[in-house]
């Protein structure tokens, strides 16, 4: 099976009308399945409207996190911490520290709600509100 990595979005683009935000994130889906695998993460499902993200972010502190949410992207940035100290002699580094940049594309109606850094994880908790004129309604039948 063959898998299509490198699509060229921007002739497709050309000859479409009115499909802009599509190709946007198209484009954005799959630079982001390009990525590189780190911070590794978890996506967990509590319920039907409920879910978690958490990263493996050893080695930063909240002052090198920065979390964003634009619409239906989530953004999660880490700089490079300032305490490491590089003329340490190490004999072996396998705690990587460097800088990241990690999006998530969210579903409509869903909002973070909080976020936590504890023992090295940052945990993003998220909930899917719909609005109530979009819930779906029970119609009551009488009889007559």
């Amino acid at each position: 099976m063959t898998r299509i990595t490198n699509l060229d979005f921007p002739s497709f683009h050309r000859s479409t009308i009115g499909f802009d935000k599509m190709f946007e994130e198209l484009n954005r889906s799959f630079a982001n399945s390009q990525s590189n695998g780190y911070p590794p993460y978890n996506i967990m499902q509590q319920n039907d409207n409920e879910f978690t993200i958490s990263l493996a972010v050893a080695g930063f502190s909240m002052d090198d996190l920065n979390i964003t949410k634009d619409k239906n992207s989530l953004s999660i940035e880490g700089k490079s911490p300032k305490n490491i100290d590089e003329e340490k002699n190490y004999l072996h580094k396998g705690v990587a520290a460097r800088s990241f940049r990690r999006e998530f594309t969210l579903a409509d109606y869903v909002e973070v709600v909080h976020a936590e850094l504890k023992l090295g994880m940052l945990n993003i908790s998220l909930k899917r509100e719909m609005p109530e004129e979009l819930q779906p309604k029970k119609i009551s039948i009488v009889q007559v």
